[in-house]
C-alpha cells in the first residue's frame, strides 16, 4: 500500500492500464544531441555532446563535453554529423546510447 496515495500496488499498475500510460512507469528515456567525433567502429560512433555550467566561484559559463558510445545500426553517420541519441539498454561495455535520428549531416 502507498501511504501517499492510499493505493495497493494491484490499484496503481490497473490505473496505469486504464489510461494507457504503462511505460510511463518505467520512466522516460533520456535524449541527448551532439557531435559525431569518432565513426571508426563497426556499427559504433562516439558522440560528443557539449553543456555550459556556471562555474562556481567566478559566475562564468563554462563548456564541458562528454563523450558517449551510440549504436549506429544502418552506419549512416560520419564524422561532423549532429545527430540525435536516446538511452538504452546496455549494448556492450561502453554502449548504452542509439542512434534516433540525424540532425544535419557534414559539409
Amino acid at each position: 500500500m502507498n501511504a501517499r496515495t492510499g493505493q495497493t500496488a494491484v490499484n496503481q499498475g490497473a490505473d496505469a492500464a486504464a489510461t494507457g500510460s504503462l511505460e510511463d512507469t518505467r520512466g522516460r528515456q533520456k535524449t541527448r544531441v551532439g557531435i559525431v567525433v569518432s565513426d571508426k567502429m563497426e556499427k559504433t560512433v562516439v558522440v560528443a555532446v557539449m553543456r555550459q555550467v556556471m562555474h562556481p566561484k567566478y559566475g562564468k559559463f563554462v563548456r564541458r563535453t562528454s563523450k558517449f558510445y551510440a549504436h549506429d545500426e544502418a552506419k549512416s553517420c560520419g564524422v561532423g554529423d549532429e545527430v540525435k541519441i536516446i538511452e538504452t539498454r546496455p549494448m556492450s561495455r561502453l554502449k548504452r546510447w542509439k542512434i534516433v535520428e540525424i540532425v544535419k549531416k557534414a559539409d
